[in-house]
């Protein structure tokens, strides 16, 4: 589920960089790049990954 979060964050990051769009400091195409780069960070750590059952 992270992993998707964070193809949707770059893809919106690249959006806003190939558009040229001006936005504030807050949601700057690089935050929302480390956005994304700490979601996938998180997935390949193993959370969210989903339920899994130990025996």
């Amino acid at each position: 589920m992270l992993g998707i979060i964070a193809a949707v964050l770059f893809f919106v990051s690249f959006l806003i960089n190939a558009a040229d769009l001006s936005t504030n400091d807050v949601f700057s195409s690089t935050n929302v790049m480390l956005l994304g780069l700490m979601a996938l960070a998180l997935h390949v750590a193993g959370i969210g990954a989903g339920w899994s059952r130990r025996r």
